[in-house]
């Protein structure tokens, strides 16, 4: 074997790393790059004084090489067995040797969430098509401060290639009408790599290649540090503290195991609320990667057994992240003299790792009472009955949901840690929602009382000063501004003192952000990119690195920026909001429906084929629309209507409104690639990979591009919107006139809320009737589904979803056959009680789910007001009880059951209405007017013939009366005329006679049964005395 003479420069990086323990980076260009993989593990190896580093092997798919070990003795074997050098100890492969006498952890892309809190002093990435940002942070940052990053690429004869070169996730960004992608994000790492300082680009013979950072091209070895001089003033005061609670057992020994004094300090208040045993209380722990805060809960986890605590649960999203947390107890264990097996039990995972996990620890130490550190699940919160103190370790790699069941347990102790700005893409959700709800019920107890037991108090604590490797990282650095990691803080902070006052509405103006520009690496770009990305990071809760690469490479894709008046054009401008859309739709109904039939759907076009299959309606795909990825509004801008601005004008913008007044002809679409005359070409044979220099690009177009300058490419028919449903968000969107038409029915993993899809028409009500229908028959499922997964939704949030004011909506006619369709005259009659206050409200709780989706489907015209509206329809609907609602409306329960009562007594009375208007009619109707005839007699002459008839009947009816019961001798004599004259001749009062003309006749007595009157009894005499 020849030797070769290795730069120098190469070995001087390493070992410059490991002085000032930071890391290193090498990019090794050529297929043969595996080999030199041995040899650069050889170089550190050498240069620290320790044991051999431990590496990362991250692939894609294959290996060239087995990872058996005995796999790897037999092709060793038939190898020597071919060339007949049996036992030759000269031929062997060195890296065979290398794979034999190396601890290597093997690992796909796909698992690297797996090795999240692993360290290892070298990390490996080979296949550069499958690499994303989020691997890039994931898999870098588990290297220790001196280790090596080593980046293998494939044979070629310029880095340029890099630049069209096809990435994996590319497929996930490709549509129906959108195929072609621009690896920009490409480009920009490449060139991100000369402004690295701890980097070196060699080939496969290790040559150094020109297009190395200049800095790392002049490297020069730094001298080693001596021991007065090696000590920083963080290091001298946390020598201070320990030597101070030196005395202060078991706080000083566990003090000493502290790295770095913000370590120290994070450690004494863990301490000191396991001390003060604070239960219902939370400290949180926020910092970057490296920053030992697995570390800490570790030391604060052996002190709570030193003071006492009984039930330890740990928690994290998976067993293999708490590794470096039962590392950190076992130390604290050892500094506090607890001996295992003596003092403590571990007990390992069960399943077939190849690593053993640590998933227990019991102490059962002499004279004291049995204690116990248990790993959980995060799903686990029931086991928690008898917690006294909970580790959540990587908390924003948790769901949100199933956090917050964990702290809503009972009374204990609860630290949390999580990376907020790395690469887990969660860490936002952690800080914008979690804590800042956390905040809010602290700030409550704080101001009011600290007796309320359905709150906890919060104590914030945060690592700066890295652990894993030194302080101002390079490769740190490096990795945030290529990625955009530290945007947590605001680029243009320095300049709020100059910002001056709030622009006003009329005077903004929208532009589009060319993205060959913005991802071109020149100095104003980053500043204007880092700008843009902290809009996005602060104004949402769900990022990743990812993120950064779907906006630089998806086709389909535009920015446009919300920008006040620009007065110096030589400064970059403040953003007020920054929207980023997709052009989705275009879609051909056969594709539509073969896609479904089978079950299928492509990538992308989010709202389009959601659409399709909610409703079944394969002609929606044909529409062209614009779905809004992100809108975020400058921090210090928002709730001032600049977010609802920049929707307007991008709405006059796809209707046409904003006239192109130049027309060029050849502007370029607003999703296609660089024109061809912007394309510079590159001859492979003119760049050599030895004489290559990397730099930007210069001949670009500009970075802003106002709207009247841009011509509109795409016809638009709808704008389009997906998000987590919340009351803020769903009240700025309908107020934008957006309307609901899909709301999922099952729960983020990550935040607990629902996916909602909102759509407003670019062109005017009356000619988009197909988003009210679809409106609808949203709503009409959403009736239906209030009582089920949307039960928790409020009930102000429950009135914006059904309820709209873009379309005009007219009540139909309420007839009486909707009543007998629905209700029994017993249900009516009920109805009727209550309004009467004759029965109480249980009574026709059965009767008000029917009566609210009449209401909400306009077929019930009773005017309400909302309190009444959300009664109806968190009864109704959402099937709550008056004590739920009468917290969700801060209202009393007598309040509220008045206002029901007054609810029904309207659809009470609008029901006897209209039943007695259909039956006043009904009887109107029924008088056939084509039989009526004329009378032939008038009424009075109908009166007189019956009047007659019935005096006939009477003087007959009389005369047989007296005939029978001899009564005429008491007939009253005389003519009605002689009666008559008879009386005009009386004066005074007196005896009026007529002569009788009828003979008298002897009576005769007969008996009758009717005489009741008894015979008179003889008086008795009374005797004389």
């Amino acid at each position: 074997m020849v030797k070769k003479k290795i730069d120098n420069r190469l070995r001087v990086l390493i070992e410059n790393g490991i002085k000032s323990f930071q890391r290193s980076l090498v990019v090794v260009v050529g297929d043969k790059g595996r080999d030199q993989v041995v040899i650069l593990h050889h170089m550190l190896s050498k240069a620290q004084v320790k044991a051999r580093p431990t590496v990362l092997w991250c692939y894609k798919k294959e290996l060239d090489f087995s990872t058996h070990r005995k796999k790897r003795m037999k092709q060793m074997r038939k190898r020597q067995a071919a060339t007949g050098s049996i036992g030759s100890g000269n031929d062997e492969n060195p890296f065979e040797v290398f794979l034999s006498a190396t601890q290597i952890h093997y690992t796909f892309y796909s698992d690297t969430p797996k090795i999240l809190g692993r360290t290892f002093g070298m990390c490996v990435l080979q296949d550069f098509e499958a690499l994303t940002p989020n691997l890039l942070a994931r898999t870098i940052e588990t290297v220790e401060g001196g280790g090596l990053v080593v980046l293998l690429l494939q044979t070629m004869r310029s880095l340029k290639q890099l630049y069209t070169l096809t990435m994996d996730i590319h497929a996930r960004y490709r549509t129906e009408t959108h195929r072609q992608t621009e690896p920009r994000f490409n480009e920009r790492f490449i060139l991100s790599l000369s402004s690295c300082k701890q980097c070196l680009i060699v080939d496969d013979q290790l040559n150094i290649l020109p297009c190395s950072s200049n800095a790392s091209l002049m490297i020069e070895p730094i001298p080693a540090k001596t021991e007065e001089n090696s000590l920083t003033a963080e290091q001298i005061e946390l020598k201070q503290l320990c030597h101070s609670l030196r005395e202060t057992q078991p706080i000083g020994h566990l003090i000493d195991c502290c790295k770095t004094l913000d370590q120290g300090k994070v450690l004494l208040k863990l301490l000191d609320s396991i001390t003060d045993k604070a239960f219902r209380h939370t400290c949180s722990i926020t910092a970057s990667r490296g920053r030992g805060k697995s570390a800490s809960l570790g030391l604060a986890v052996a002190g709570a057994i030193a003071f006492g605590y009984s039930n330890i649960y740990v928690t994290s999203p998976a067993p293999e992240n708490l590794k470096i947390l039962f590392e950190f107890i076992l130390k604290g264990f050892n500094a506090l003299d607890y001996q295992d097996h003596i003092d403590y039990d571990i007990q390992y995972s069960s399943n077939d790792h190849k690593e053993k996990i640590i998933i227990q620890l019991t102490i059962h130490r002499p004279k004291q009472h049995r204690q116990v550190i248990q790993y959980i699940q995060p799903n686990e919160s029931s086991r928690l009955s008898q917690c006294e103190l909970l580790i959540i370790d990587e908390a924003a790699a948790i769901p949100l949901p199933l956090v917050k069941q964990l702290l809503t347990g009972a009374n204990y102790l609860v630290f949390l840690s999580s990376t907020i700005n790395g690469y887990e893409g969660t860490g936002r959700s952690l800080s914008l929602k979690l804590l800042e709800q956390l905040r809010q019920q602290s700030a409550v107890l704080t101001t009011a009382t600290k007796t309320t037991t359905s709150h906890r108090t919060l104590s914030e604590l945060e690592l700066n000063e890295p652990i894993r490797y030194g302080i101002n990282d390079p490769i740190e650095t490096w990795l945030n501004n290529l990625l955009c990691l530290d945007c947590c803080q605001d680029p243009s902070k320095s300049n709020k003192t100059t910002r001056g006052a709030c622009p006003s509405l009329d005077s903004c103006s929208l532009y589009c952000i060319e993205r060959d520009t913005l991802f071109s690496y020149n100095e104003s770009s980053e500043l204007f990119l880092r700008r843009l990305m902290y809009l996005f990071v602060s104004s949402h809760y769900k990022n990743s690195p990812n993120d950064l690469q779907m906006l630089s490479d998806a086709p389909g894709h535009d920015i446009y920026c919300l920008l006040g008046p620009i007065v110096d054009p030589h400064q970059l401008p403040e953003i007020l909001c920054a929207i980023q859309v997709c052009y989705e739709g275009e879609l051909s109904k056969e594709i539509v429906a073969r896609q479904l039939s089978h079950g299928q759907r492509n990538s992308g076009d989010l709202i389009p084929w959601t659409i399709a299959q909610t409703y079944q309606d394969y002609t929606f795909g044909k529409m062209s629309g614009v779905r809004i990825v992100r809108l975020a509004t400058h921090p210090d801008y928002q709730r001032m209507g600049y977010g609802t601005k920049a929707i307007q004008l991008l709405e006059k913008y796809f209707q046409g409104q904003i006239i192109n007044l130049d027309e060029v002809e050849q502007a370029e679409s607003p999703s296609s690639p660089v024109a061809a005359e912007q394309v510079e070409i590159i001859d492979d044979e003119d760049l050599p990979l030895l004489k290559e220099e990397l730099l930007p690009r210069q001949s670009l177009p500009p970075l802003l591009q106002k709207l009247t300058e841009r011509r509109l490419k795409h016809s638009i028919d709808y704008l389009g919107v997906s998000y987590g449903l919340s009351p803020d968000l769903l009240k700025f969107w309908k107020k934008n006139q957006f309307l609901p038409v899909y709301l999922r029915q099952t729960a983020s993993d990550l935040t607990g809320e629902y996916s909602c899809i909102m759509i407003r028409s670019i062109h005017m009500a009356d000619q988009a009737p197909w988003l009210f229908s679809y409106y609808q028959d949203f709503r009409r499922r959403l009736l239906s589904l209030l009582g089920f997964q949307f039960r928790t939704f409020t009930p102000g949030m429950v009135l914006n979803m059904i309820q709209q004011g873009v379309y005009p909506e007219t009540k139909e006619e309420f007839k009486a056959s909707l009543v007998e369709q629905n209700f029994t005259d017993y249900d009516l009659r009920r109805l009727e009680s209550y309004t009467r206050n004759l029965v109480d409200y249980h009574l026709i709780l059965d009767l008000i789910p029917m009566l609210a989706r009449l209401f909400y489907l306009n077929r019930l015209p009773v005017q309400l007001t909302a309190i009444q509206m959300a009664l109806i329809a968190g009864i109704g609907l959402q099937y709550k009880t008056i004590e739920q609602l009468e917290t969700e409306l801060n209202l009393p329960q007598s309040q509220l059951l008045a206002l029901f009562n007054k609810l029904i007594k309207k659809i009470i009375d609008l029901i006897n209405s209209t039943q007695e208007n259909e039956l006043g009619k009904d009887f109107v109707n029924s008088l056939d007017a084509a039989s009526m005839k004329p009378l032939d007699k008038s009424l009075r002459q109908e009166l007189n013939e019956v009047a007659a008839t019935i005096r006939n009947r009477q003087s007959e009816e009389i005369d047989r009366l007296m005939h029978d019961q001899h009564l005429s001798k008491y007939a009253v004599t005389g003519s009605e005329d002689v009666w008559k004259e008879e009386l005009k001749s009386v004066s005074d009062p007196g005896v009026i006679s007529i002569p009788r003309t009828i003979n008298k006749r002897k009576d005769v007595e007969i008996e009758s049964h009717f005489d009741l009157s008894k015979k008179k009894k003889p008086k008795k005499k009374k005797n004389k005395f």
